[in-house]
């Protein structure tokens, strides 16, 4: 039987270089841009249908998690990131208070070119503009 010690693997050592050279905030603020801050078509955890979700600006997106994949035939890059608004009081106004409104998943391939998003909003926040 052969023993494997995965914690010191090449894999983990080639995901900590890519991380190091990738920008993960560019590549979602450039998500977000494209897809103009709307998540068209979105099915929540109770099977309800919306439209279209328009996402709050500014809008900060931290990255939580990054993973990479390997099937028979492709490797991906997965990068999970908590999206966070800024609350506004009645008059508009920034109160220095933040909410977390959801999570979102970026897919790569192995050349950096997008291949899949999964959104997972809080439905019940004021921020989003649902419709």
């Amino acid at each position: 039987m052969t023993i494997l010690e995965l914690k010191n693997h090449q894999v983990w050592r080639d995901l900590t270089e890519i991380l190091e050279n990738l920008d993960a905030n560019i590549l979602v603020l450039e998500h977000l841009n494209q897809c103009d801050y709307k998540v068209c078509g979105y099915w929540d955890e109770q099977d309800e249908y919306y439209e279209t979700i328009t996402l709050p600006r500014p809008l900060e997106a931290e990255l939580v998690s990054s993973s990479i994949g390997i099937t028979n035939t492709e490797r991906f890059l997965q990068l999970k990131f908590s999206l966070i608004a800024d609350a506004v009081d009645a008059t508009q106004t920034p109160n220095n208070h933040t909410q977390k409104i959801g999570e979102l998943v970026l897919v790569y391939n192995e050349n950096l070119e997008f291949i899949d998003e999964n959104w997972l909003l809080d439905i019940d926040s004021p921020m989003l503009d649902i419709s």
